[in-house]
């Protein structure tokens, strides 16, 4: 066994139902003056109620998703002209990834409340959107300093978002066992995450105002995302990136259409990885235990319903062609690729055979 680990450094605070004081506790353990608050304008009035005991000089509400650049470079300007010295951002991926844009260039620390499930608050991975091509990089600087975990901000997040978010971390597990830089200590959370999801998630569906399957899923994100960081982006995440980027789909419905074709192609071809999936799903095969999950949650089908055109596949084959991890478990091709974003596209069976 010869790996190299890295574990990266963050507070993360669970605390169901005292986001407001545990918030107050941490932009005072990091000695935060002048706080900026990024919170998409649906999120105001949570987020004015997360942050009501700290010093606020700027709420900034200009979340768009994948973060163009031109949003990126508002955000950063408004935070000098206040002379901000702290970022706390309320709510999903798209918000946690502006802050991010702004500590990149700013060195500013976050604190981070995620109110969904993407995962991104655990990373130290940045993406910018500009023209129609996403950027996506590593820094120190945009790792939030804290996460403040509470589950009872995730109450309002309706069911079909809640599915769709709970499968892009599920996606984050799956693409940690065999990205570049996976390790065992990655597909440990990994396999923890996909466990822990796989019962969260149709908790959630079952009883959306109960908090238990509500924390296993931000317990099952936070894994994900750990894992995720580690690893590095694998096959399904530079699908995802081009498709969001160039497209404009959806992030995390995206991710919940795409999963099952990239799970379906690349596990033959990585029968440890595929065991590992399977253990955790509880399932005979990796595939049938997301399959499984994705009917118990009604998960997102088909790239159609998400707005990208079948004329679109062949151009987004040879933007995908170029950033494919060179070791991926089975070699990409266009045709290949061509297939499984075909089936995609149509919503297909993903057990039916890959091409």
């Amino acid at each position: 066994m010869r790996f190299e680990h890295e574990t990266l450094a963050q507070r993360v605070c669970f605390a169901p139902g005292e986001a407001s004081a545990t918030v107050r506790a941490e932009v005072e353990r990091l000695g935060g003056a002048r706080v900026m608050v990024i919170a998409a304008a649906s999120a105001a009035d949570l987020a004015e109620r997360v942050t009501v005991h700290v010093p606020v000089v700027l709420r900034h509400d200009e979340v768009v998703m994948h973060v163009p650049v031109e949003s990126a470079e508002r955000a950063r300007a408004a935070a000098a002209a206040h002379e901000v010295d702290l970022v706390v951002s309320v709510g999903g991926g798209s918000t946690t990834g502006l802050a991010k844009a702004v500590a990149l260039t700013s060195g500013l620390p976050i604190v981070a409340v995620p109110t969904t499930y993407a995962g991104s608050e655990a990373t130290s991975v940045w993406g910018l959107t500009e023209g129609a091509r996403k950027t996506t990089g590593v820094d120190a600087r945009v790792l939030p300093r804290s996460i403040v975990y509470d589950a009872t901000l995730t109450l309002s997040l309706p069911v079909a978002m809640s599915v769709a978010s709970g499968l892009n971390a599920l996606a984050h597990c799956v693409d940690s066992m065999w990205a570049p830089r996976t390790d065992p200590l990655d597909q440990a959370l990994a396999g923890e995450g996909i466990r822990v999801l796989a019962a969260g998630l149709p908790a959630v569906v079952a009883d959306p105002a109960g908090l238990a399957g509500r924390e296993q899923a931000l317990y099952g994100a936070y894994l994900s995302a750990v894992a995720f960081s580690s690893a590095g982006s694998g096959l399904h995440h530079k699908i995802c990136h081009v498709l969001g980027g160039a497209y404009g789909l959806p992030h995390a419905q995206a991710h919940a259409v795409v999963l099952p074709y990239v799970l379906a192609f690349n596990a033959p071809a990585a029968p440890e990885a595929e065991r590992r999936i399977a253990a955790a799903f509880g399932a005979a095969s990796a595939i049938e235990g997301l399959q499984r999950l994705r009917a118990a949650v009604d998960a997102p089908k088909a790239l159609r319903d998400h707005g990208f055109d079948e004329a679109d596949i062949d151009d987004a084959v040879r933007t995908i062609l170029a950033v494919v991890p060179a070791d991926n478990p089975r070699p990409v091709t266009a045709d290949s690729l061509r297939g499984l974003l075909r089936a995609a596209w149509e919503g297909a069976d993903p057990m039916d055979p890959m091409p």
